[in-house]
């Protein structure tokens, strides 16, 4: 098989043991073994039709490229034991549902078997939790640049597709969305602040303007855009100046939750004691617009919109923080978004 050109450390993956290279397709070069996915990173393209699946394997780590139907996505969920992805798509308006994803070959269709309506202007993120599917959209609602506005769109989804229950607005700008519980964590677009709205699907079950329950600043970062979050520990990125391609950055905060509660309303919480920054020009961030985060192996998903022209970037040697060079650096051309499934 063509090795990619970066070898990867095995990013913690305690199941792992065989290979630490990531390969082109599943040919097994006649290793009669079966071939058992045990953990699959996701990415999205917004400027092509592409979804590129990072599948780690009991027979080694390798990349194929999956073709959708719409050439530019940003979004992304997979249930495995559905075997189903669902990609949010900006070109379409609509969430797109595919079948069958771990049956589909390297550079093959995917199959698409259900679709919502026509909906977004300008989506940008997508969490799910049982039958519901939330949709962040950061489009400028009133055509005036000098206000900000944003919203979230949430679907039901049933045995015959998907209905839209509701939308909620906010007067700020949107990114990225985590579900925490039934806590509803926003990014806010063009500061450096997070916000929470408190038991979302249950509370906003019609249309509505909602305020958050709170809304605190995270210092060190100029502009969030990403938000992950596994076992109590978040990830946070900062684009920096959107149109610089090297000044971006990861901020990780164990014990989110509870020192997001500790700040009051409007306060700030400050870096020292509470979190890790990577940042710096060997990181080969610029705009990283989405991430993914797996705590057992302590490694960050990085969906890279700027620097080469977009990469999906693996990180697994944080340490303390600071200037620290990806595991993987893999390009990948307008990369939007990352989902994580470990199986």
């Amino acid at each position: 098989m063509k090795k990619m050109k970066y070898i990867m450390a095995c990013l913690g993956l305690a199941l792992i043991t065989v290979s630490c290279s990531l390969d082109d397709d599943f040919s097994d070069g006649g290793n009669q073994q079966p071939i058992k996915v045990i953990a699959n990173l996701f990415a999205t393209s917004n400027i092509n039709t592409a979804i590129n699946s990072y599948d780690f394997t009991n027979n080694g780590n390798y990349k194929k490229t999956m073709r959708t139907s719409s050439n530019d996505n940003e979004g992304i969920y997979y249930d495995d034991d559905a075997d189903e992805m669902v990609v949010v798509s900006r070109q379409q308006r609509v969430l797109n549902t595919y079948r069958k994803v771990s049956e589909v070959p390297d550079n093959g269709e995917l199959s698409l078997s259900v679709s919502s309506d026509p909906t977004f202007d300008s989506p940008r993120d997508l969490a799910v939790k049982g039958d519901f599917y939330i949709v962040s959209d950061n489009a400028d609602l009133d055509n005036d640049p000098s206000t900000d506005e944003g919203r979230f769109f949430i679907f039901k989804r049933d045995s015959t597709g998907y209905s839209l229950r509701n939308t909620v607005s906010v007067n700020y700008a949107v990114w990225g969305i985590e579900l925490i519980g039934d806590d509803l964590y926003t990014a806010v677009d063009k500061t450096a602040d997070v916000a929470v709205l408190n038991d979302f699907i249950a509370t906003y079950t019609t249309d509505a303007t909602a305020t958050p329950n709170k809304r605190i600043e995270i210092a060190g970062i100029t502009r969030i855009h990403g938000i992950a979050q596994d076992n109590g520990t978040v990830v946070l990125t900062d684009i920096g100046d959107a149109e610089n391609d090297s000044d971006g950055a990861f901020h990780i905060i164990k014990s989110f939750v509870s020192k997001f509660n500790a700040v009051l309303d409007g306060e700030t919480l400050e870096v020292s004691g509470n979190q890790v920054r990577v940042s710096g020009i060997t990181t080969e961030m610029g705009n990283p617009v989405a991430v993914d985060y797996d705590d057992s192996s302590n490694t960050v998903f990085i969906a890279e919109r700027a620097n080469g022209g977009g990469k999906v970037l693996f990180f697994d040697q944080i340490g303390a923080g600071g200037e620290r060079r990806p595991t993987i650096s893999e390009p990948f051309a307008g990369a939007s978004s990352v989902y994580f499934k470990r199986r």
